[in-house]
């Protein structure tokens, strides 16, 4: 029965052990929280992306050194800074401004205006003249002598008519394409004006939607929040499991092996006493007949009649008992101290045990239930306080003045936009019109030019008329005359658009980027009380336009520019304890005994200390060491049998022989049925204290350490995972708040950069910069200097195209009749004399 029970335990022991050893080889998947772990970053979606205003930047063009060169230009024309003065008495009190303010102001393009006239009178003037002159036949005739150095001077006219005819043709083609950038800008900027206008307007509507929008998206920390909460219990058991198990594996590991040992160690103690006593009493039933068989065996050696058997007396008369068990300790008082061991199952404690410690994060999940439910309802009590972010906005009575002044500004613009338009189709077709026609005294220049120089070459005689050559100068007059007959009105249209283009670049555009509009606009006194933008726009009374322009510009909210009954820091309302302080506190005050494991009751720890102080490590298993060198009998019993069975075959006398072989079969006899079983119990013998004598030396040192080390990890599982707890928490805890960080963070910046930005508004004047100037005025101002260029050198090409025709034309004969080509047009030949 006890061995039985002893087996089982011990089988019960190693399924736990391999229970364990599983355990060690695979660990529970844990899902540890590190402090330092970030957390995940939250997604907002953009609604509010339909109401913004694209900010508008100049793109570069291959004409930026054209209109580089334009700028130089007026600023050479118009070197006075903005006229403050001028412009405070016209707006304040228009009827006091005196001429003499704006002429001084505007100098340069009195100037510019007095060459236009000039040109405007001089050139028709020079072209009605010219046109007298060819009546009385004295202008664009014919050559009166051939000179050597005519063809120089011809080849000279040629190459500068061409020149200005290239740098016409260059400039034209600016003039076109400046014209078609202009007429292509002009009505998407028009259409800007209004529309951005309205933008603005929508944008200060949708303020409170885009506030409570905004409010609404707490809804994407709340949902991850929860998700997080649903796995919160369970991730802090397993966390608790994971890193608390190595040290609870390893002492559920040493107490299987003290239960092992306690388990081996009484049942060898047993085989030792039952093994000992029964070779003692073997030995003393073994010892009669083995001293009758030595009496008679040497007896029968001895006889004379026994051939050559002094050989095998020695061996016979050394038939002696060995090994005497009798004289070895006894463990008797050993298995009394070890009786009745183990009172306790050790296999069902550790498997109790282990089930206990594996069951942390089930136990996490039941105990954590009511704060994590708690935690819930702090949740839902935030999200109406993030509510009160939307109900206590400000804004709304406050931006009914600005969008008031918005649409007064829109409803305003409207009939001079309409002008603008208006104006700009006519300077487009004029501009179309007046570039076709020096196209067209282009086009006559080089036919002129091209029928003029094929007539020369083929003129053999220079007083010869010659049709193509005729043809080529009458081009050239008819391209001077276009040149006198429009020129007059390219003069007016040059001077209209750069009256209007050059007084926008340099009183508007030049003083809008050095900001100097803005300083003007700021000045007390220089607005009238009707245009008080400060009070128009509600904008803060330690404010003006320029100090609100550069902090919408850098991105204020529009709470921080205008004008507000009391002030309000949104950063205030935006601080994280402010929303996360209940649940924080939750987190931090929770408390949970998670770690109370029992891994050793208390008649187990009895047993081993019983096992510890039974003496098993003071019994001398040496002297049982020292029996078993010594073998059964002194003198081998088969190698004596085999011996007289020698001799028998040696016998002569068949009743020596016979004997001898009674001898042999007895000594086999004795070997088979007694030594061997006493040699079977000796080699059991020898198993049981060899594993003994291994444990004897340590088994206190041992135990001692076994029990220290399983009361040690009791004592710490609870602190531990208290304190593992708290760190799961803590981290937790920091990942959330980070989530409402992150929150309150993109609030504050949606808010101050999208939804209540005032920052549409400083966007809106930068687009109106770059419309105007940028993308209207630069082409503007390039068209005019490209048609101004086109406008002065065509009078260098009607003198040259004048000089020209000359050249084209037959050479006027001094001996010929004096009449001109007018009255001749027909060539008559010379008369010569006739040889006979």
């Amino acid at each position: 029965g006890a061995p039985g029970s002893l087996l089982a335990t011990a089988g019960a022991m190693r399924a736990v052990g391999l229970l364990l050893a599983w355990a060690l080889l695979h660990p529970a998947a844990s899902q540890q929280c590190h402090p330092s772990s970030p957390g995940g970053v939250l997604r907002f979606t953009d609604r509010h992306a339909e109401i913004r205003v694209p900010a508008l930047h100049r793109v570069p063009s291959s004409l930026d050194p054209l209109y580089g060169l334009v700028r130089r230009c007026l600023d050479l024309i118009q070197q006075n800074p903005l006229p403050t003065e001028l412009l405070r008495t016209a707006l304040n009190d228009p009827g006091s401004v005196r001429t003499s303010q704006v002429v001084q102001y505007e100098l340069g393009y009195v100037v510019c205006a007095a060459v236009a006239l000039l040109f405007t009178v001089a050139v028709p003037v020079a072209g009605m003249c010219f046109c007298y002159c060819r009546s009385r036949r004295r202008c664009g005739g014919r050559l009166r002598a051939h000179r050597r150095s005519l063809g120089c001077r011809r080849r000279c006219l040629l190459a500068c008519l061409s020149f200005t005819s290239l740098v016409i043709l260059i400039s034209v083609t600016c003039a076109f394409v400046t014209s078609q950038r202009v007429k292509g800008q002009m009505e998407p900027g028009l259409g800007a004006v209004p529309s951005t206008l309205r933008t603005l307007r929508q944008h200060l509507a949708n303020v409170p939607q885009g506030v409570q929008m905004v409010v609404d998206k707490f809804e994407v920390p709340r949902k991850q929040i929860i998700s997080d909460l649903g796995g919160l219990s369970r991730s802090v058991g397993l966390s608790i499991h994971g890193q608390l198990k190595a040290m609870t594996y390893a002492a559920l590991e040493d107490l299987q092996d003290r239960a092992g040992d306690l388990q081996t160690s009484l049942h060898h103690l047993q085989i030792l006493h039952r093994t000992a006593r029964a070779l003692a009493a073997a030995r003393a039933e073994l010892e009669p007949a083995l001293r009758e068989r030595r009496r008679r065996v040497v007896a029968l050696l001895d006889d004379p009649r026994c051939t050559s058997c002094a050989s095998a007396l020695g061996r016979a008369q050394g038939l002696e008992l060995g090994a005497d068990y009798g004289k070895v300790p006894s463990v008797e008082q050993v298995l009394k101290a070890l009786a009745g061991l183990p009172r306790s199952d050790f296999a069902e404690t550790i498997r109790q045990g282990n089930g206990t410690f594996n069951s942390i994060p089930e136990l996490a999940v039941e105990r954590m239930a009511q704060v994590i439910q708690d935690l819930r309802g702090d949740l839902a009590r935030t999200a109406e306080k993030v509510q009160s972010i939307a109900d206590g906005f400000p804004l709304p009575d406050y931006t009914r003045p600005v969008s008031e002044a918005l649409l007064k500004a829109e409803e305003r613009s409207q009939p001079y936009l309409r002008e603008v338009e208006r104006f700009e189709r006519y300077r487009w077709i004029a501009g179309t019109v007046l570039c076709s026609i020096i196209l067209l005294i282009l086009a006559c220049n080089a036919t002129g030019m091209a029928l003029g120089a094929y007539g020369l070459s083929k003129r053999e005689d220079p007083s010869d008329y010659e049709c193509r050559g005729e043809a080529g100068a009458k081009f050239l007059l008819v391209g001077v005359g276009l040149a006198f007959l429009f020129s007059w009105l390219l003069i007016l249209l040059v001077f209209a658009t750069f009256l209007v283009g050059g007084n926008i670049q340099t009183l508007v555009c030049r003083n809008w980027v050095n900001q100097e509009i803005y300083k003007f606009i700021d000045t007390p006194g220089n607005l009238p009380p009707s245009m008080n933008v400060t009070h128009q726009l509600n904008l803060r009374r330690d404010s003006n336009l320029s100090s609100a322009y550069r902090e919408c510009k850098s991105g204020a909210g529009l709470w921080e520019v205008l004008q507000l009954d009391r002030s309000y820091d949104l950063d205030e309302h935006l601080k994280t304890p402010k929303y996360a302080a209940d649940f924080q506190k939750r987190l931090g005050d929770f408390t949970a005994n998670l770690g109370d494991v029992r891994l050793l009751r208390s008649e187990g720890r009895q047993d081993l200390e019983t096992f510890a102080r039974s003496g098993v490590d003071e019994v001398d298993y040496g002297r049982f060491q020292e029996e078993m060198k010594n073998p059964v009998v002194q003198t081998s019993l088969p190698g004596l049998a085999r011996n007289l069975e020698g001799l028998q075959k040696m016998q002569r006398n068949s009743t020596v022989a016979g004997r001898l072989a009674a001898e042999a079969r007895a000594l086999w006899h004795m070997q088979n049925s007694t030594v061997q079983s006493q040699e079977a119990l000796v080699a059991k013998l020898r198993e049981s204290v060899q594993f003994l004598s291994r444990l004897a030396p340590h088994l206190k040192e041992r135990v001692k350490r076994t029990l220290a080390t399983t009361a040690s990890v009791e004592a710490r599982l609870p602190v531990q995972a208290q304190q593992i707890l708290r760190q799961e928490l803590g981290c937790f805890t920091r990942k959330e708040l980070r989530y409402f960080s992150q929150y309150l963070s993109w609030v504050g910046q949606t808010l101050r950069e999208d939804v209540a930005s005032c920052q549409p508004l400083a966007t809106a004047l930068d687009n109106g910069r770059v419309i105007l100037c940028d993308r209207i005025a630069d082409p503007w101002n390039a068209f005019w200097f490209s048609l101004g260029c086109c406008t002065f050198f065509l009078i260098p090409n009607i003198i040259f195209a004048v000089r020209l025709t000359k050249h084209f034309r037959p050479i006027r004969n001094r001996l010929i009749s004096t009449g001109s080509e007018e009255t001749c047009p027909f060539h008559i030949p010379r008369v010569t004399a006739l040889k006979l």
